[in-house]
């Protein structure tokens, strides 16, 4: 086997591990949005999906959950939908990826083997593309809306303005992890398959039959032998 196949694999895994932990921590993070005006500078606000907080200018920290779902803002609503489907995707691409590699045994007989690992390390390739699409959206829609209310000019100059949060950064970096976790498993199985088609198979020559037909005795006799 090629060694670079073992270290896609585990490269793989690991940024897919590390892209699902971005993801949950910028699915609980409340830095989605901040805001900080001049006419309270010893406050800032903070907006994220489950809470909005105030943090004090001595550090203290109080955090308000929403009081109901119904009343969400729509892009709040569309970002806790898009995040939940991202890590459970990313998750179910873990749970596939990690039987598929070949340091793990997880299947049995050797051609089923490789088939079986290959077939579950691609199965969780797509889905951490998948995974990171997913990801890549809400956090780039608020993004947007944030810069459209930000530079709108029907606003006042003197009304405060929501600014990017840290969690969106860290969405960011969980949408592109996931991508490359995605790319190298895929690149993975896309090398054992060149591989296995170089290799010679033995497991389909032909093998000769030889048919006897039980009417057809030999008639050879004892002096053909000597």
């Amino acid at each position: 086997m090629d060694p670079s196949v073992p270290a896609l694999e585990l490269s793989g895994v690991l940024f897919s591990a590390g892209a699902w932990l971005c993801s949950l921590a910028t699915t609980l993070m409340s830095t989605w949005l901040t805001l900080s005006t001049d006419l309270l500078p010893t406050e800032s606000y903070e907006l994220g999906l489950w809470e909005t907080c105030v943090v004090q200018e001595h550090g203290s920290l109080e955090c308000r959950p929403f009081d109901s779902l119904l009343g969400l803002p729509p892009d709040i609503k569309l970002a806790r939908i898009f995040m939940c489907v991202t890590l459970a995707t990313g998750l179910l691409a873990l749970l596939l990826t990690i039987p598929g590699m070949h340091m793990v045994n997880s299947c049995h007989g050797q051609l089923d083997d490789l088939r079986c690992k290959r077939a579950m390390k691609m199965v969780g390739g797509v889905l951490c593309l998948v995974a990171g699409i997913l990801g890549l959206i809400p956090v780039s829609y608020i993004a947007h809306l944030t810069v459209v209310r930000y530079f709108d000019e029907t606003v006042p100059d003197v009304v405060p303005r929501w600014e990017f949060g840290d969690a969106l950064f860290c969405g960011w970096t969980a949408g592109v992890l996931h991508l490359v976790a995605g790319t190298l498993l895929l690149t993975s199985c896309l090398c054992l398959q060149k591989e296995n088609y170089n290799t010679p198979s033995f497991h389909h020559v032909p093998i000769p039959v030889v048919k006897v037909h039980p009417g057809r005795l030999s008639t050879r006799t004892r002096s053909e032998y000597v």
